[in-house]
């Protein structure tokens, strides 16, 4: 899941080093993310993996959205 998460990730941040990347990291502290950027990451996953957000889900790590997406699958 974190390699499919990578490249989402990536279509949000085109100029972050993906290679980095780790269950660990953290949105924002580490990548730098905005409520924009965390917004613009919503809708690219609900594309990438083919559903809908229901409710305001708090994600701090990557991990955490891996985690949240295997849930839905």
């Amino acid at each position: 899941m974190l390699e499919q998460l990578k490249i989402v990730l990536a279509r949000v941040l085109p100029d972050m080093d993906m290679s980095t990347v780790s269950e660990n990291t953290k949105l924002i502290d580490d990548l730098g993310f905005d409520s924009l950027a965390l917004m613009m990451m919503s809708m690219e996953i609900e594309d990438a993996f083919g559903f809908k957000f229901t409710e305001f889900v708090r994600f701090e790590t990557v991990g955490d959205v891996c985690r949240y997406i295997e849930g839905k699958m």
